[in-house]
């Protein structure tokens, strides 16, 4: 079956209404991670903009369709961990263990309990939707927002102008762990995306799988909700946002821009970024070349 037939005949398992904003990146995510992972889950989304919309849902009444759970912000990994553990002993290996969390609670405040259960090889898929920022509480700056990033914590004025720092690169940090799975995804690519699921659900029975998606946010970033596919898709053609994987040891470029449009096209759609001056631009894109030319090396 090709993954168009898969999200068309598997069951929604996130209720019609929610409380996202109008063309989240995150909600699309978390329906078609629960759409190829099926019924026979267990989530835990920590406070964020999915809590709220995937935990809470429409009118207070919950959101998913399977048993989901609300740790601490710091506490995802961890929570889970003795999740996953008593399955473990039970003989429950078909049960799909997974954490779905913001780049705050993955690569911030829940760092800690994040590189502990991937150091164990704790059997689970951690999958983090990163969107720049604390978006649920008011577009704060996180480790992974971008430098120069327009945020309610790093605002444009006289002495500031945007984010001082350069953003975290949490993909290889993952990688650099062993662990069993790595991959990137981003909602522009979506065959890459269901099949990526998939390794990772797979990879989670045998020890600790983590996917990173390229989740952009129209409220915080400043831009139409209709251009949410169009501002990934121009992530990943500029190799702001490169799709790579790393499985058996080894890391894997799966789309090669031969000729990556330039990090400016992708930053323009964005108020976040429509302060920067050429100068800011050029320092952005020397950092993606520096980057993609660290994952080919990584990669031959």
């Amino acid at each position: 079956m090709n993954y168009i037939d898969k999200l068309k005949f598997s069951k929604d398992l996130v209720t019609p209404g929610m409380s996202a904003c109008q063309g989240c990146g995150g909600e699309l995510c978390l329906r078609r991670v629960l759409q190829i992972a099926g019924e026979n889950s267990v989530i835990a989304i920590p406070p964020g903009c999915m809590a709220g919309a995937g935990v809470v849902g429409w009118n207070f009444d919950n959101g998913l369709k399977v048993p989901v759970h609300i740790p601490l912000l710091d506490n995802t990994a961890s929570f889970l961990s003795g999740v996953s553990q008593m399955y473990q002993r039970k003989g429950r290996e078909d049960v799909n263990i997974i954490a779905f969390a913001g780049d705050g609670a993955t690569a911030d405040c829940g760092f800690q309990s994040l590189t502990g259960a991937a150091e164990r090889g704790e059997h689970m898929l951690y999958i983090c939707y990163d969107n720049e920022g604390y978006m649920n509480t008011g577009f704060q700056r996180s480790s992974t927002t971008t430098k120069g990033s327009k945020t309610s914590t790093t605002p444009v004025g006289i002495v500031l102008k945007g984010k001082s720092q350069s953003k975290k690169y949490m993909p290889l940090i993952m990688a650099m762990h062993n662990i069993e799975y790595m991959a990137t995804l981003s909602p522009s690519n979506m065959k890459d995306f269901v099949e990526k699921i998939e390794k990772g659900l797979e990879a989670s029975k045998r020890g600790f799988a983590y996917l990173h998606i390229f989740s952009p946010c129209p409220t915080g970033w400043g831009y139409p909700p209709n251009l949410g596919i169009e501002v990934a898709r121009k992530a990943v053609k500029s190799n702001f946002f490169p799709l790579i994987e790393f499985e058996n040891g080894k890391l894997k470029i799966n789309v090669e821009n031969k000729n990556p449009i330039g990090v400016g096209e992708f930053l323009k759609l964005s108020n976040k970024f429509k302060h920067l001056r050429d100068e800011d631009i050029a320092f952005i894109q020397e950092e993606v070349n520096s980057r993609m030319e660290l994952i080919k090396k990584l990669a031959l």
